[in-house]
């Protein structure tokens, strides 16, 4: 329930900026990635590195030593033994399936030796956004620019080895070299990505956004602008709706996200219907 009146909204709005920053630079950060996480079909791989940032996170809280930089290191081994032991989709499906497990006991074992606050513990499944102060900004904005950059740099590459590899690699694109720099770059994004929605929900800003951009075009230009936005909209629009009341973020985020899959895929699906139903009527 929504029981905050405007005016202490208004006030609670301009305590959360930062938050509010972090979070638009994330839905786009994971909007855009998110494209070439559905085009490799990588989906289940995003949720493998988020256990080890979380086994890495709640390690940095028992040691106390910087979360952000713990969570840094689990996804950044997560995603290298991925990406070097994992080339097929066989084998990477195995690996993570491996790591998952592992990486979610790890954690679990070090918030049970932790004797801080319950809620350091809670945040780091469900996010804790809320409480992005500067330097946190700071350090996210730079992770997220850095791949950004390098992800617009092998864009053209990237795109051709994950649409079509066997292709790509007979017309000599390093694939092998490509798809461990695309597993670095999605190591940093789940890493910064978990401290907005925590690790057990990434793929709310990680999937979901594009998976739904994927249902209502094919454009490779209007299918990224529209994962973007949908990135955008369910990460702020969730904070918009979380600080007017008592509930977590998480739940915000990954409500919008999925109801606007959920239209997108009846859009997708009526888009559909009515393409048969016209060669159907132009071969009568």
């Amino acid at each position: 329930m929504i029981t905050v009146d405007w005016p202490t909204y208004v006030q609670l709005l301009g305590l959360v900026q930062n938050s509010i920053i972090a979070a638009a630079v994330l839905g786009v950060l994971g909007g855009l990635i998110g494209v070439f996480v559905m085009q490799r079909d990588m989906a289940f791989a995003v949720h493998g590195i988020s256990e080890l940032s979380f086994a890495g996170a709640a390690a940095a809280l028992l040691l106390g030593v910087n979360v952000v930089a713990g969570s840094l290191v689990g996804s950044l081994i997560a995603a290298a033994l991925i990406g070097v032991l994992g080339a097929r989709a066989r084998d990477r499906n195995s690996i993570i399936g491996v790591l998952m497990p592992f990486g979610l006991g790890l954690g679990i074992l070090f918030l049970a030796l932790y004797p801080g606050r319950s809620g350091n513990k809670f945040g780091l499944l469900t996010g804790q956004i809320i409480s992005v102060d500067i330097p946190q900004l700071g350090l996210l904005i730079t992770i997220s620019t850095l791949v950004l950059a390098v992800l617009l740099v092998i864009w053209r590459p990237l795109t051709f080895d994950s649409l079509d590899p066997e292709v790509a690699h007979a017309r000599g694109v390093p694939g092998r070299a490509l798809s461990l720099v695309f597993m670095v770059l999605l190591g940093l994004a789940v890493a910064v990505s978990v401290q907005v929605i925590g690790a057990l929900l990434v793929l709310a800003l990680l999937v979901t956004p594009a998976a739904a951009a994927l249902r209502v075009s094919a454009s490779p230009v209007l299918v990224p602008v529209l994962s973007m936005v949908f990135g955008l909209v369910s990460a702020v629009g969730g904070i918009l709706l979380a600080i007017g009341g008592s509930l977590p973020i998480s739940p915000f985020i990954t409500t919008i996200s999925f109801a606007i899959y959920l239209v997108c895929r009846v859009l997708g699906g009526r888009r559909g219907a009515l393409a048969r139903r016209s060669r159907v009527a132009s071969t009568a």
